[in-house]
């Protein structure tokens, strides 16, 4: 059963996932929220003499290359042309907004205090992500980066426009714009850039230091960040993004008499939640891509302020980022494309650069400005402007291991931290942990752990002790539960048999253990549909994160992890990966994984695949061990895949750079198959190629029964 988000029953399967801990802290900021509600704002401190020093280097902007200028300035002329896409929605209103309007429902979100706002209701505010995402000001960042680039004043005269409207429709603590930490994060985050972007522009220092309400504005967002922090079961992205954007605005507006401190707060929380958001082999714990790429960015913005400001930041800060870099460029296809795992909402931290340029290209062109590539890493041929503006900031280099007790390769996160900066095992979270947790050898292909020193083994280090990176291409993720396996052609083969989630109510899970996704030369065969919606669309949001709504088994009609709400599960399956030989079956061999998961209580779902190089073929063989059940198999096909399906045959065509393509799908005889695409009601047959779109798309559903022990054969044969 599915609660909705914001009512009672929500609210008590909320309440049994929080410790007392975060009990308390959500009680005093109940207490705090309605003692600022009796009260004026206070008046912001004074900040006579600001000025802004946090400037790009002679000659950064010079080095953003052609190609990726030519898509920005194309981008920023349609922004100022008022014209901006959001989620699926085209925009033509950009040239003087309406910040409150979600053009989705039509509806304007209502005024009043922050914390009165019902923005999960969008019967009563509208769709709240389309409210949101203009005000991030993102798209305020490429017409000022634009402005850097030209040197077109145009640009910084509309972003100047923009800011000071935005500024007086949302004065503090009033309106939608003022409930969201992650929204105040992202936001100063972007207000840096702009001032940055826009040095050299005449109206830059009035604009931002010598602005009182600038200063009003930049102080109250650090106000709020700094009272009402993403804690306990929530401590994920956002608390990141929150951090990131505090400790952004503390070094380059450090105008106050708490920036000092509030930066050291900042710098504190997010050295601890990006180690506790990554796993020791650099996925992030939220085991949804998309947020991957989020809290890598915010990371890497977030040492390039402190580089630019001369602070000092931990060691390990630069190590996730190291190892997050390396994780991307393991895991991605030959095209560039990481796994569509978990939720994915297209979400970014800072955004410099025109539409047309490839996120996970530019990630990887970052991390081999600042870290260096290694010899197995794909090659990236795009170009980016945000990956020189960085680089121009950051320190580059490899971080070493800082004094102090390295931990042993295959540690797991979810760690009691003592003085000496390194994570030591917490009862709870051994107790906690999925049988797979960490307790097996590292096996061929394994990621290590990159926070290891290269010497290996639990010892103690001294300061400067080089840090360990993968030799080879890594292929499974212990900690993690991913492995990818690779084949001639391009085939790749994405197998989970991890943890459901992070934290206790995994928000950003999807039901979806033992999923596989395959892909061949970057085209979806077998296809992960993404994740479509969050808020105001329960049927949908439902599906798409639904066990039916993924290639894997589900039995029952039921998920294999009960849901409490759309950001909410309150019983999560349990994987364990029982085999990992990932070896590159493109060499000639054959990679073989096997995992199995206890979601369904008292069955066992357990899954095999193989996938041989010399037949080019994927065989995934499903075995449920338990009573008497009704089965659904799902293989849901990506969206440029046309199947004729006959009987348990289908036969799968598409074209990739103008040549014809084929597969043959040999499914379980002991099923009855039939083929879907586009239905809604229920919702089956569909893919979301991002936020707020869907489109039809096959899906392949065989169903029957399972009694004692049942297996059921899938093949997967490459033709060309």
């Amino acid at each position: 059963m599915t609660v909705s988000s914001g009512s009672s029953g929500w609210y008590l399967r909320r309440l049994s996932r929080m410790g007392p801990r975060e009990v308390g802290g959500r009680g005093a900021d109940a207490v705090r929220r309605r003692r600022w509600r009796s009260a004026p704002p206070p008046k912001c401190p004074g900040a006579a003499g600001a000025r802004f020093t946090a400037v790009l280097p002679p000659g950064a902007i010079d080095a953003v290359p052609p190609d990726a200028a030519k898509r920005l300035v194309a981008e920023a002329d349609r922004l100022m042309a008022g014209r901006a896409g959001f989620f699926g929605v085209e925009r033509d209103d950009l040239a003087d907004p309406d910040w409150w309007y979600d053009p989705r429902t039509g509806r304007r979100a209502p005024g009043g205090y922050a914390f009165d706002v019902p923005y999960r209701d969008e019967e009563a505010v509208g769709d709240i992500k389309q409210i949101w995402e203009p005000s991030r000001h993102q798209y305020l960042t490429v017409l000022a980066a634009a402005y850097a680039v030209t040197g077109n004043e145009r640009y910084a005269e509309r972003v100047a426009e923009h800011l000071r409207s935005w500024w007086a429709v949302n004065p503090p603590l009033r309106g939608v714009h003022w409930t969201s930490g992650i929204e105040l994060g992202i936001r100063l985050l972007s207000w840096v850039w702009i001032r940055r972007l826009l040095d050299g522009w005449p109206g830059a220092a009035g604009l931002f230091e010598d602005n009182p309400v600038a200063h009003h504005q930049i102080w109250h967002h650090q106000r709020w960040l700094a009272a009402f922090p993403s804690r306990g079961s929530s401590a994920n992205n956002h608390v990141i993004a929150e951090a990131a954007g505090q400790f952004a605005a503390s070094c380059a507006f450090g105008w106050f008499p708490a920036s000092a401190r509030r930066r050291a707060d900042a710098l504190r929380s997010l050295e601890r939640h990006l180690r506790a958001n990554t796993f020791g082999s650099g996925l992030n714990r939220e085991l949804a891509t998309e947020y991957h790429g989020l809290v890598l960015e915010l990371g890497l913005a977030a040492v390039a302020e402190a580089d630019a400001a001369g602070v000092p930041v931990p060691a390990t800060v630069r190590l996730v980022l190291l190892r997050m870099t390396d994780a991307l460029a393991a895991v991605v296809d030959d095209r560039l494309r990481p796994p569509r795992q978990g939720d994915a909402d297209d979400g970014h931290g800072l955004v410099l650069d025109g539409a047309g340029t490839d996120r996970w290209g530019s990630l990887l062109a970052t991390g081999d400005a600042v870290f260096g590539r290694l010899d197995w890493w794909p090659a990236v041929t795009g170009a980016d402007v945000r990956t020189p503006l960085l680089a121009a900031l950051i320190r580059p280099g490899i971080p070493s291991v800082p004094l102090g007790r390295a931990p042993s390769p295959g540690a797991r996160p979810g760690r009691t931290t003592p003085s000496d900066g390194w994570p030591r095992p917490a009862a709870r979270a051994r107790r906690a942990a999925p049988p797979n947790g960490g307790q097996r050898p590292a096996r061929r292909g394994q990621a290590p752990d990159l926070m290891a020193p290269a010497a290996g083994g639990d010892r103690p280090v001294g300061a400067g002790a080089p840090v360990s990176r993968p030799a080879r291409r890594p292929a499974h993720f212990a900690d993690a539960g991913l492995t990818v396996l690779r084949g001639p052609g391009g085939i790749w083969c994405r197998c989970d048999g991890g943890p459901h989630g992070f934290l206790s109510i995994a928000a950003h899970a999807h039901a979806d253990a033992l999923s596989v996704e395959v892909r061949h030369d970057g085209v979806d065969v077998l296809a992960d549909p993404g994740t479509y919606c969050y808020h105001g669309q329960p049927e949908w949001r439902r599906y798409f994160r639904s066990t039916l709504g993924h290639n894997t088994l589900e039995l029952d009609g039921a998920d294999q992890s009960v849901s409490g709400g759309p950001f909410l599960w309150t019983r999560h399956a349990r994987s364990r990966v029982l085999v990992a030989d990932a070896c590159d079956a493109s060499d000639g061999g054959t990679a073989r994984w096997c995992a199995e998961h206890d979601g369904y209580r008292g069955s066992v779902h357990r899954r095999r695949v193989e996938l041989t190089a010399a037949s080019r073929e994927l065989r995934v063989v499903d075995e449920v061990r338990g009573p008497r059940r009704e089965v659904r198999l799902a293989f849901h096909l990506g969206p440029a895949i046309t199947a004729d399906l006959a009987g348990n045959r289908a036969l799968l065509t598409w074209r990739r750079d103008g040549e014809d393509r084929s597969a043959v799908l040999d499914l379980p005889g002991g099923l009855s198959w039939r083929a879907h695409r586009g239905e809604t009601d229920p919702p089956l047959g569909w893919y979301s190629a991002g936020f707020g779109r869907r489109e039809p798309a096959t899906t392949l559903v065989g169903t029957g029964f399972t009694d004692g022990a049942r297996t059921f054969t899938t093949v997967l044969g490459f033709q060309g």
